[in-house]
């Protein structure tokens, strides 16, 4: 279910409001049509209720929020919601990643956290992601629960206290310096001594975000010199979409080589994504990221063991993994299926080609902080440039070049392209060797020589995303128009 859109139901008194349902990230909502304040009190509500049908009422709840528009103001409507119906609330003082937020409920060992984020979406999108034991990714069981209750609750039916009211009373604690446990515990997993011997320049764009604070603390504490760009809360991020893609780090990549950088590093809106520019202005995406982030801590640092990826990341960590002795595990999109199966099956580290990643022993979630500052490890400790990095595994394993397309659809649509490919499950014709297709998340079609495409909608937003990778991009751009053509989009 795609967690921008929602079901219409009858009410009781014979008119129409939306569902509120959870995708991958959360339930996600435009501000002012659906992410409104009775809306985001009726997922407290559906929390409390959760917690006590759980018998999880014995811990305080976490709740934090992201810098955008109305994500503050959001969170206090929450927290007077869990308040009043007798759960505890840890609330923080400032903006927080959500990595920030899970890494509190795994340390902690609480039942719940929530944070107030829309991630990477749009300016116009706000939402409500929701954490669950050791700092878990909500499980589909769990928001499902969720989801039952909250379709249940009647309007008048929610109870909250005053925020001012129960902080007085104590039935809501302001954590006033949150970060501490979260940047000593990534700064404890470094090689700091690598780091502060090569002394990086950086270039650090937070893209507006939560994650401002920590990535600087550790930039600083490991003596690289980041200059800063993009700081400023805002809440239509620049005029751009808070997500590290190539298309929107332009701005960073011309002012990384203009000012003579060794690296651009920018993260999302919530923290938990991660885009690299090197010293040519070249975009690193997380494909490669992952690719040298595997290679790095399997054969410079010796952590042992498999890696796991999503459907739509590059199959170069097969390969990789293959060379090791070790298997690639693939997994649906959905970074709890990625932290499940990393724990499943001690894997070194595990991703997804939209940027987000984390390694074993660190959160179940996904961690750009963590992630820029074990990359700028992994630059100062092998002593090259990402470029030659990456050049010496494209000589070892190939090329693999992959493409995505997001494409809009009228809602009329969606039905019949999930009838073409899914029930009756009708293909474009590729001119190749088709080896498998996969059903499991989308329609995933292998080909013969490992390249792949995948068509499947967004769980974050109103959107069918197709991704291609091949040794080129002009063949993977060919499966794409082929599905595009296909579906008539």
């Amino acid at each position: 279910m795609n967690s921008g859109d929602s079901h219409d139901r009858k009410s009781k008194k014979g008119g129409h409001y939306k569902m509120i349902r959870f995708g991958t990230g959360g339930w996600r909502a435009v501000i002012g049509k659906d992410f409104i304040e009775t809306n985001i009190r009726k997922v407290a509500m559906g929390v409390a209720l959760l917690a006590k049908a759980e018998n999880n009422t014995d811990k305080p709840v976490i709740v934090g929020y992201d810098r955008r528009f109305l994500s503050d103001t959001a969170a206090k409507w929450i927290a007077e919601v869990l308040a009043a119906n007798g759960l505890r609330v840890l609330f923080m003082k400032r903006s927080a990643p959500t990595p920030l937020i899970m890494h509190t409920v795994k340390k902690q060992e609480l039942h719940y956290g929530l944070e107030v984020t829309a991630s990477h979406n749009p300016a116009i999108y706000n939402g409500i992601k929701l954490i669950v034991h050791e700092g878990r990714d909500a499980s589909v069981e769990d928001t499902a629960k969720l989801e039952k209750i909250i379709d249940g609750i009647d309007d008048k039916g929610v109870t909250f206290i005053d925020f001012d009211r129960a902080c007085r009373e104590g039935s809501i604690e302001l954590i006033r310096n949150p970060f501490n446990d979260f940047i000593d515990d990534i700064i404890a997993r470094l090689d700091v001594n690598a780091i502060r011997e090569r002394g990086l320049r950086l270039l650090f764009d937070p893209m507006h975000g939560s994650g401002t604070y920590p990535a600087l603390v550790i930039f600083y504490t490991t003596r690289c010199t980041p200059d800063i760009i993009n700081d400023n809360k805002d809440a239509y991020f620049g005029g751009a979409m808070p997500a590290p893609s190539e298309k929107d780090l332009s701005d960073l990549s011309l002012q990384v080589v203009r000012g003579d950088y060794d690296l651009g590093i920018a993260l999302d809106g919530d923290g938990d994504r991660l885009g690299i520019i090197d010293s040519n202005g070249r975009y690193i995406g997380a494909n490669e990221i992952l690719a040298m982030l595997y290679y790095y801590l399997h054969e410079y640092k010796g952590w042992k063991g498999p890696v796991v990826r999503n459907l739509a990341t590059t199959h170069m960590l097969d390969r990789i993994a293959e060379s090791f002795g070790e298997k690639c595990y693939e997994v649906p999109v959905g970074f709890k299926y990625v932290s499940a199966k990393i724990e499943e099956v001690d894997a070194v580290l595990g991703g997804e080609s939209s940027g987000g990643l984390t390694v074993r022993g660190h959160i179940f979630g996904k961690d750009s902080v963590y992630a820029a500052s074990l990359f700028v490890e992994m630059v100062c400790a092998v002593g090259k440039a990402p470029g030659e990095f990456m050049a010496e595994l494209r000589e070892k394993y190939g090329e693999y070049v992959m493409i995505e397309d997001n494409l809009e659809f009228v809602p009329a649509a969606r039905e019949a392209i999930n009838k073409t490919l899914m029930v009756d499950k009708k293909l474009p014709s590729f001119g190749r060797v088709i080896t498998k297709v996969n059903y499991e998340d989308g329609c995933k079609v292998y080909f013969d020589d490992d390249s792949f495409v995948i068509c499947r909608f967004s769980g974050t937003e109103p959107l069918l995303r197709i991704f291609a990778e091949a040794s080129s991009a002009d063949t993977a751009r060919g499966y794409i128009d082929a599905f595009r053509a296909f579906l008539c989009l």
